[in-house]
């Protein structure tokens, strides 16, 4: 939630992307559902049309906008000399300069491609990987999609959701009947071009990892590497998923997908067990030290329950029982008991008009009237604030959804959006009263998480290298799973492992 993003709520540019729906290819944790194809090796395109190139040169800077941004540097630099490699074995060109790759400045593991030679990695899934092959797989796997045209297998089905999936409001979906409350926290603003790829099905998926082993292969790449990246991105989902107290929960990527465990001995089986390749994994680890790894100060800090943002200098605390995912134009506070998303709009000075116009905001993306019964103002710890609540028919029974807005200055306000079961809307209560202030002292000491590439010494373990992670909770099981490691894993002098410090 960077604060050069949510000065005013970009419903046009958004919009814009809705445009593009139809032709964007990409997977959330590289999974999806729905739409056609079959696991087999599928017939590809062997060109980059005009069109396509187009329509990803205008969709381009607004999906970087919707992911945080661009990292720059020599790590961007490296990941666009790994994507052009892998992308020229699509055939689609055997110019490398046909291919745009971007590193985007997201804490969301993720990957996509744009039809026209576009394709991403976010900061957060690169710093999973264990080598450049498997970095190398991942966008080979969705250059894959982009190649078997699956975006056109898919219009339909994109078409029907492109205005829930683009616009992304986080009550839409539940507004509209088409969504439990389960599934509310997905909804947030960073994640529209996420939710859009939601759309590949079992067998489409399929091809795309075979197709990514082929170009391993193509490349000179180990291809086993398809296999252990799904497998790091099944063990991250699970212990996130552990850490939210979400445990018995599928993630949204694995339930409409090929089960996480099939899909790994499924790539791993297509590898071969023979299979041999260049990892450059030591190479890979010294061009991905010291990146950013989790949330950018810069967007916003989640740490447990809290949320602050030093660059806006104002905070706040989730109930208790909740958990939050940061994205970059809202956060979104996720529980059994009711869900909520934190984010801004345009302040014209009136802080009335600004609570009706967040309302009116989620009546335009449903189909029914969501009005307050009265808005009330009030103080939050000396900030000026206004709330009100609706009783709407939802799809899935009579639900609450407050608006509650605080003015931190005379052109600028943010506000809640939460949704409860009727009756229950004092659920957030505490977080709603939790707003505060940010002095530049507190602010000034906000710093990011970065990967930090270490040298195994004599004496140390598995253990004590572990308690070197800059959290306070979990330390072993986050380091094992950065690592690909299991807890008898014994470590050698020399070795290179990766940590997480300030």
């Amino acid at each position: 939630m960077p604060s050069s993003l949510i000065r005013r709520r970009r419903y046009a540019a958004l919009t814009s992307v809705a445009a593009f729906a139809l032709a964007l290819t990409g997977c959330s944790t590289m999974g999806g559902g729905g739409g056609e194809g079959t696991a087999g090796v599928p017939t590809t395109a062997d060109s980059i049309s005009a069109s396509d190139k187009r329509q990803g040169a205008e969709a381009h800077p607004q999906l970087i906008a919707q992911f945080g941004g661009a990292v720059t540097g020599p790590q961007a630099q490296y990941v666009e000399r790994v994507g052009k490699t892998i992308a020229v074995q699509s055939g689609l060109s055997d110019a490398r300069s046909d291919f745009t790759v971007t590193l985007l400045n997201s804490q969301i593991n993720n990957a996509f491609a744009v039809p026209g030679g576009y394709v991403y990695v976010t900061r957060q899934l690169a710093a999973l990987m264990d080598n450049e092959a498997e970095l190398a797989a991942v966008l080979g796997h969705e250059v894959g999609h982009v190649a078997a045209r699956h975006a056109a297998k898919r219009q339909k089905a994109a078409t029907r959701n492109s205005i829930i999936g683009v616009l992304g409001s986080v009550l839409s979906g539940v507004l509209l009947g088409d969504s439990g409350l389960g599934q509310l926290g997905q909804r947030v603003f960073s994640q529209g071009s996420q939710l859009l790829t939601l759309q590949y099905s079992r067998g489409q998926e399929l091809e795309s990892d075979n197709l990514g082993i082929l170009y391993l292969n193509r490349a000179g790449y180990d291809p086993r590497a398809m296999g252990t990246v799904l497998q790091s991105l099944a063990e991250q989902n699970a212990l996130e998923a552990r850490l939210r107290g979400t445990n018995n929960q599928v993630p949204e990527w694995a339930s409409t997908h090929p089960d996480p465990a099939s899909r790994v001995r499924d790539a791993l089986a297509r590898a071969g067990a023979n299979a041999a390749g260049m990892t450059n994994r030591d190479q890979f680890l010294t061009n991905i030290d010291g990146v950013i790894y989790g949330d950018d100060p810069a967007q916003g800090v989640v740490d447990g329950r809290s949320f602050v943002h030093p660059n806006l200098k104002l905070a706040f605390q989730a109930p208790d029982g909740f958990y939050m995912v940061n994205g970059t134009r809202s956060v979104s506070i996720n529980g059994q008991s009711g869900k909520a998303e934190f984010t801004t709009g345009p302040y014209s000075g009136d802080l009335n008009a600004y609570v009706r116009s967040a309302f009116a905001s989620l009546t335009e993306q449903g189909q029914q009237q969501v009005v307050p019964q009265e808005i009330r103002r009030t103080t939050v710890n000396g900030i000026p604030a206004a709330f009100g609540t609706a009783r709407v028919q939802s799809g899935n029974g009579t639900v609450d959804v407050t608006v509650f807005a605080y003015e931190f200055a005379r052109d600028q306000a943010f506000h809640f959006v939460a949704i409860s079961q009727a009756g229950n809307a004092s659920t957030f209560n505490s977080m709603f009263g939790s707003m505060r202030r940010v002095s530049a002292s507190e602010a000034s000491s906000i710093r990011p998480r970065k990967l930090n590439v270490v040298t195994v010494r004599p004496g140390e373990s598995v253990r004590s290298l572990a308690s070197r992670m800059a959290y306070d909770n979990a330390q072993l099981e986050r380091f094992l799973v950065l690592n690909s490691l299991d807890a008898n894993s014994t470590l050698s002098p020399g070795q290179k492992v990766k940590i997480v410090t300030y």
